[in-house]
């Protein structure tokens, strides 16, 4: 039962989240060979001034050992 959460700045449309949703589960059910039904996703709009804190140094600073996919910039 995979459940993903995006993090992002805020500014993408409702449009734009609905099709990120889509093709998240797409790849999931692809990839994982779960069914549509098993796989949520949400999304959580950050600040970018909050950002370092809410979301650099607890997910991506502290937790390196699960990162499959480090972002190419530094805070």
């Amino acid at each position: 039962m995979p459940h993903v959460i995006v993090k992002l700045w805020p500014g993408r449309s409702e449009q734009q989240k609905i099709r990120l949703a889509e093709e998240i589960v797409k790849d999931v059910v692809g990839i994982l060979g779960n069914g549509e039904e098993s796989v949520s996703v949400a999304i959580e709009e950050i600040a970018p001034e909050n950002w370092q804190e809410k979301v650099y140094k607890p997910d991506i600073l502290d937790k390196q050992k699960m990162l499959y996919r480090k972002p190419g910039y530094l805070m």
